[in-house]
Parts: C-alpha cells; sequence; structure tokens
C-alpha cells in the first residue's frame, strides 16, 4: 500500500472554540435586535387574528344575508300574487319617472318660446332705433352734399371772376359793390389781393363741406351697418325658432299644449280641456303610429317624409301646404311641425288676461296672440290684423289646417278678429268678451289665411280694415272707445254763448264744436254704408235762448238752460229710425257709435232715468 501523503491523512478534531467575549456595545446591539424582532412578531399574530375576525364576520354576514334574501323572496312571492289577484300592475320606477320628464322637457319648450317672443321684440326695437338712426345720418348726409355744392360753386364763381373777370369783375369777387370806381377801391393790386383772399375763404369753406360729407358717409355707413345687424339678429331668432319647432318631437309638443296660463271658468274650462285633450290625443297618435311632422319647406316643396301624401279637395286636387297620412287605418291631415308647435303654444296661453294691444304673457290682445304663437314657431308677424292677413295665403272655406290664421270680419270695422285654428271648428284667441284667452267657434263671417304659404303680393283688406280699432269680438256695448273725458271749454265761452262763428257746420243748418263736428262726419259716413242713407239730424248746438225756448216749452225732458250738451257744441238728436229703440238704425248706433266717440249716455237709453233714444253725445265731460 502506498503511503499516504499528508494531505490526504486524516485531522485530529480540534477542541470547539470558545466564543470571544463580547463587548458592552455589542451586547447593546444584540438586545434591540432581539426586541425588533419581538416587536415584528407580536405584530404580526395581530394581524392574523384581525384577519381571522374579519373572515369570521364575513361569514356570518354571508349567512344573514342568505337568510334575509329567502326571507325577502317569500315577501316578494306573497305581495306579487297579492297585486295578481287584485288586477293591479305594480309600476316600475322607469315608468313612474317618464312623465315627470316629458312635463319638464314641455316645461322648458314653453319658457324657450317665450323667451323667443320677447328675443324677436327686442330685435325689432332694435331695428326701428336703428332705422330711425339711419334716416337721420341719411338727412345729414344730404344736407352736408348740398353744401358742399354750395360751396364748391362758390369757389367757381370766385375764381372765374378773379383770373378771368376784369377789373370791375374782380372788384366784386373783392367784396366791392358793383360799379365800384377802382381808385376808390385803392388800386387793381389791393382789389385783386382781396379778390384772393375771399377766394381762399370760399375754398376753405368747400374743404370743410368736403370734410362735414365724409363724415356723414361715415356716419351713414355705420348706421347701416347696425340697421343690417339688428335685421341680422330678427332672422337669428326665426331661424333658431324655426329649427327648435321642426326638431321637436310630437309628444314634447303634445305635452306644451297641457300648460295653461291661468283658470278661467268652470263652464269655459270644460270647452278649453275638451280641445286640449283633443289636440293632444292627435299628436300622440300620430307619434304612435310613426309619423314624423313635417316642415313646412317640405309642405311647400311637395317632399314628404314616408308615409305622408298631400291632402287633396273634394275634386281630387292637391291642397298647397297640408298633408294626410294613416293612423289606424283612417286617413287623417297632418299639421307642419311649425303649426303644431304654434298650436300647442297658443293653449299654453289659456287663461292670460285680455290685455288691447298686448302681446305677453301678462296680456294680450288677439293679434297680439297669434303674434307670439306663430313667431314661437318661426315666422315673424306682426300684431296688426292687416299685416297677419298679407302674411299668408288665403284658405278657401272647408280647407281649413290646425294653425291657420282665422279672422272674423265686421261689416263696419272689417278684419276685426283674428285665432289659431286648432281643428274640430274651434280656434284660441284672447277673447276681449272673455277678458282673457279661450277656446272658441270660428268667428263670425270667418275666413283663413295659411302663414306656412307665403305671398308675393300681399292680400288686400277687407273694406273697412284698419280705420277703426279691431275689437277682438267684444260685445257691442264693451266695444266703445269713446269715453275719454272732453273738456267743454271751446274758445273760453259759455255754454250757450259760442258764436256760430267759432263751430263747425255739418250740413242742414247744424253746427257743432269742430272735433265733434269731424267725428260726426266719420259716423255719418259708415251709416251711409250700411244703410244708404246719411243720418237725420234735427238738432245740434242750442244757444242758451233756444235752451230757454225749449225748456219752457218741454220743462220736463229738456235740461236746465246752460246746462245742456247741446250748449257745448257736443250733442245730436238723431231721427230716421234712430229715434226708436230696437230698430236697425239704433241698434247699429249702439254697435258702432262709440267706434267714432259718440255714446248713448245712462239716462236716455231704455232703462235710463229719462229714456231718448234719439239723443247722443260726443266723449264725456270732463269734470
Amino acid at each position: 500500500m502506498p503511503p499516504r501523503s499528508a494531505a490526504t491523512l486524516p485531522r485530529a478534531t480540534a477542541p470547539a472554540a470558545r466564543p470571544a467575549p463580547r463587548t458592552p456595545q455589542e451586547l447593546a446591539r444584540a438586545r434591540a435586535v432581539a426586541r425588533r424582532r419581538a416587536l415584528v412578531a407580536r405584530a404580526e399574530a395581530a394581524a392574523a387574528r384581525k384577519a381571522a375576525a374579519r373572515a369570521r364576520r364575513r361569514a356570518a354576514l354571508t349567512r344573514w344575508t342568505h337568510r334575509a334574501g329567502a326571507v325577502t323572496g317569500a315577501l316578494l312571492v306573497v305581495l306579487v300574487g297579492a297585486v295578481v289577484v287584485s288586477g293591479v300592475q305594480p309600476a316600475t320606477p322607469a315608468a313612474a319617472s317618464a312623465p315627470l320628464d316629458l312635463a319638464a322637457q314641455a316645461t322648458q319648450l314653453r319658457e324657450q318660446l317665450t323667451a323667443t317672443t320677447t328675443d324677436l321684440q327686442a330685435a325689432r326695437a332694435g331695428v326701428t332705433a336703428a332705422a330711425t338712426d339711419l334716416a337721420t345720418a341719411q338727412a345729414d348726409l344730404a344736407a352736408a352734399q348740398a353744401a358742399l355744392s354750395t360751396a364748391r360753386a362758390a369757389v367757381g364763381t370766385g375764381a372765374g371772376a378773379l383770373y378771368r373777370g376784369t377789373p370791375a369783375d374782380r372788384a366784386v369777387a373783392a367784396g366791392f359793390p358793383a360799379g365800384t370806381d377802382l381808385a376808390v377801391a385803392g388800386s387793381v393790386a389791393v382789389v385783386a389781393e382781396r379778390a384772393a383772399q375771399q377766394l381762399a375763404g370760399l375754398t376753405r369753406t368747400a374743404q370743410d363741406a368736403e370734410a362735414a360729407v365724409a363724415h356723414a358717409q361715415r356716419r351713414v355707413g355705420a348706421a347701416q351697418a347696425v340697421l343690417d345687424d339688428a335685421h341680422g339678429r330678427i332672422t337669428a331668432v326665426t331661424d333658431a325658432a324655426r329649427a327648435r319647432a321642426e326638431q321637436q318631437p310630437a309628444v314634447v309638443t303634445a305635452a306644451l299644449a297641457g300648460l295653461p296660463a291661468a283658470p278661467t271658468s268652470s263652464e269655459q274650462q270644460a270647452t278649453d280641456d275638451a280641445a286640449r285633450t283633443a289636440w293632444q290625443a292627435r299628436l300622440n297618435a300620430l307619434s304612435a303610429a310613426g309619423i314624423t311632422l313635417p316642415t313646412a319647406a317640405q309642405l311647400r316643396a311637395g317632399d314628404l317624409p314616408g308615409g305622408l301624401s298631400p291632402a287633396r279637395d273634394a275634386a281630387g286636387a292637391p291642397i298647397a301646404g297640408a298633408a294626410v297620412g294613416v293612423v289606424d287605418g283612417a286617413v287623417v291631415p297632418v299639421p307642419s311641425a311649425e303649426a303644431a308647435a304654434a298650436v300647442s303654444f297658443a293653449f299654453a296661453q289659456l287663461g292670460t288676461p285680455y290685455s288691447p294691444g298686448g302681446s305677453t304673457p301678462a296680456g294680450m290682445d288677439c293679434g297680439g296672440l297669434t303674434a307670439a304663437v306663430w313667431t314661437s314657431a318661426g315666422t315673424a308677424l306682426g300684431t296688426g290684423l292687416v299685416d297677419q292677413w298679407s302674411a299668408g295665403t288665403v284658405v278657401p272655406a272647408g280647407q281649413l289646417e290646425a294653425g291657420d290664421l282665422v279672422f272674423g270680419i265686421d261689416p263696419l270695422l272689417g278684419l276685426d278678429d283674428v285665432g289659431v285654428y286648432v281643428g274640430d271648428g274651434q280656434v284660441v284667441t284672447a277673447s276681449a268678451r272673455q277678458a282673457q284667452v279661450v277656446v272658441a267657434g270660428l268667428p263670425e263671417g270667418a275666413t283663413a289665411v295659411r302663414t306656412s304659404l307665403p305671398v308675393d303680393v300681399p292680400n288686400a283688406a277687407p273694406p273697412g280694415t284698419g280705420s277703426l280699432v279691431a275689437t277682438c269680438g267684444a260685445l257691442p256695448a264693451a266695444a266703445t272707445v269713446a269715453g275719454a273725458p272732453v273738456d267743454p271749454a271751446w274758445g273760453g265761452w259759455s255754454n250757450g254763448r259760442i258764436p256760430a262763428s267759432t263751430l263747425c257746420p255739418i250740413g242742414g243748418g247744424q253746427l257743432l264744436r269742430c272735433d265733434a263736428a269731424a267725428a260726426y262726419t266719420a259716423l255719418d259716413r259708415a251709416f251711409q254704408q250700411a244703410f244708404g242713407t246719411p243720418l237725420c239730424i234735427t238738432d245740434s248746438y242750442r244757444s242758451y235762448a233756444a235752451q230757454l225756448d225749449a225748456h219752457v216749452r218741454k220743462p220736463r225732458i229738456t235740461a236746465v238752460p246752460g246746462t245742456s250738451h247741446h250748449g257745448w257744441g257736443l250733442a245730436v238728436d238723431l231721427c230716421g229710425g234712430v229715434n226708436v229703440f230696437g230698430t236697425p238704425q239704433h241698434d247699429w248706433m249702439v254697435a258702432y257709435a262709440g267706434h267714432l266717440g259718440w255714446v248713448h249716455p245712462d239716462w236716455a237709453q231704455a232703462g235710463g232715468s229719462n229714456p231718448e233714444p234719439w239723443h247722443w253725445e260726443f266723449g264725456h265731460l270732463a269734470d
């Protein structure tokens, strides 16, 4: 066996080495490490205990939820069973909130439409102001141009006299009188110098006139720009309103109609509610049938949405601006989107107080109502009945469509009433008779225009239109516009002492105060239009002596001398039928005399203290 090397020889096991003693610092560090490890161990144990507690709580909650779910399920089964047995269908949250959303949309729409009418009024006021400024600027420009022409002519004349004339002509140009001796003037050189100075002054005047013309031209340009901008605002307001009406869902438009402004009488309320309900049902039926309301432009062009056809008359000819569709197997008229918005907005004005000249929710008359509702739908209408009559195509009888403007015609007043057609022979109108916006039947002598079909040449208004104030369907007594206080003094003369030379003749030797005479002449002209004969008159101005004579002869029916309206030249006694209660002539006076300032005083009426059908007075005397 070979000898083992030293490297492979086994080593003797050495005794375990003893740790070297540690210093106090090392011992302190070791104790600190031990403490940290103990703290970590305790924290981990606490976290473990908390996690276990959370797990136990979750398990308990799960067990409780399962038990509650089981109980709730059992209760729901019982409740649903009870509902089914009772026949009541439980409402879902979505179904309950839908009407509120629709009502909110309708309310917002009404606010937008109301704001549109206000915006248009402001825009029109801007146009009026801008037009006034432009007219003033144009007048100033014309004056400046005239001044410039005069100045230029003066310069030309002065230059000709200075450079082409004789010394004597130059003397005149210099300001000397014609025929002035040049020796007296000083010399030819002096004359020439003064003439040159004169010409320089004229030139400066012409230059100033040119500057004034340039300034006036700038003013005209600026005023024209402001006017164009004001017209642009009107266009912007109406375009936005039209676009809103075209895009509005029919169900929202229908909901708008259900937002009346104020209540009416119980009898009228029933009429209003029935008409409103019928209109809403009509729009909702169209919506349910999937029919899209056409725009007015589509109706004019004949480019109708799918499922619609042009409406036709009895002869089969298409009716302009009208369409029909099929709902539940029946052919029904389909309004334009703009007409639907206008009609629904008209329903939303029900109960608004009647106010002559008004066109806002605070109060409106018949023309103000129709202007407001159609303006809200994108067609800017004036409030005057003649303007509205001229704005659309006349609609033949029997072809009325929702949204048409329906006018009442009075034999004397011409166009006297207007409303928005809503179907079934009814209109929404601001009635002076009922003092608010109501649903009413077609006005007497009704005729209509379709504003969605504008005309190139304005319609001729019926006779009498514009000469008197429209009454919006008022009763004759309520239609009286007379009654403004009349000052009895006439040139300082007392009752019965007015010289005939200061009064005005009305024919047949009769005299009246001149303002009363003018009103009587207008009344006589209207009476002749109605009956073909002039008014019959027996008495007018009475002098004091004539009052004494009448009082002696008829003390019971005549005023104390010096107090009669006849003595002021403000009263007439009429004949020819007017002098008898209940005749056509007297009834005509009751209906129309007030429009021209003539009143039948209370004491002279049939139920008065001294009935005199023949006695009529101009206005009421001021205190």
